[in-house]
């Protein structure tokens, strides 16, 4: 794996909290921010959720079966499995809940 050499500036204390947890801080800090970039996508898709594009709410209101029923037969039988799942629908102000409308 290529890596960049990146400066950082931190609290000596933070430092040497560090280095209580960790002898390698490296190691320790490529830990916290692969952590950090998770916890932001998440962050970033539940507000994604709560607030969908007009697209997506396009496309609920037309329904799995309409969207469905526009792709290639093949798509269908490789692709999609109706049955699988759990159904949801999206509920204004409340996103994606279970169960049907």
């Amino acid at each position: 794996m290529a890596a960049a050499r990146v400066t950082v500036t931190l609290p000596v204390h933070v430092v040497e909290d560090i280095d209580r947890a960790e002898t390698n801080r490296s190691a320790f800090v490529l830990e916290a921010v692969r952590r950090e970039l998770v916890r932001r996508r998440r962050e970033h898709l539940r507000r994604s959720l709560q607030a969908p594009h007009q697209d997506t709410l396009e496309l609920a209101a037309q329904g799995f079966d309409a969207w469905a029923s526009g792709l290639p037969e093949e798509a269908v039988d490789d692709l999609v499995d109706p049955s699988a799942g759990t159904p949801v629908r999206w509920v204004p102000k409340k996103g994606w809940v279970g169960g049907k409308s």
